[in-house]
């Protein structure tokens, strides 16, 4: 009976992880200063997707380079983690697992539009401000300032400076 991996996640030191050479992925600096952030305030709450080479006795990534990647870079969380991740162990020939990358990179999908205008303006209509939004969504101000103005609502407005251009 197949019983899917995750329910076997194991922690592994990182020196014992390593990157794959297939991964086409790749994730844009504000994303990654998110995924810290997240890190940081959320600790690792999905597990990293690996392979284990048994040669090497090493374990190499299908899923979770960024997170990987963010463990590497960043001390603090390192050393709150014990330098270990969470691991997910898949055993698949090569061709399998470079289409599981894949599969789990396209997976994730992208936001919706329309969600991100409704979750902006239930945020600012609670009382938080730009900056609030900005840093803990991972926005910056030009596309805070274009969710805003698609939801058509002037109370987003409302703490807004605007240019005196246009005086009579």
């Amino acid at each position: 009976m197949f019983k899917s991996p995750v329910y076997n996640v194991i922690r592994v030191p990182i020196e014992k992880i390593q990157a794959n050479a297939y991964n086409p992925n790749h994730v844009a600096p504000p994303e990654m200063k998110l995924l810290e952030k997240s890190i940081l305030e959320d600790g690792y709450t999905m597990p990293i997707v690996c392979y284990y080479l048994k040669d090497e006795d090493k374990y190499e990534i299908v899923d979770g380079f960024h997170r990987y990647t963010t463990m590497l870079r960043n001390k603090e969380i390192r050393e709150r983690e014990g330098g270990c991740l969470p691991v997910s162990v898949i055993d698949k020939p090569l061709e399998s697992r470079m289409a599981s990358t894949i599969r789990h990179n396209r997976a994730r999908g992208a936001h919706s539009i329309d969600l991100m205008q409704n979750i902006v303006k239930e945020l600012v209509e609670s009382g938080l401000g730009d900056v609030w939004i900005m840093k803990n969504i991972g926005m910056d101000a030009d596309e805070l300032l274009r969710l805003k103005q698609l939801t058509g609502l002037k109370e987003l407005f409302k703490d807004r400076a605007f240019s005196q251009s246009w005086v009579v």
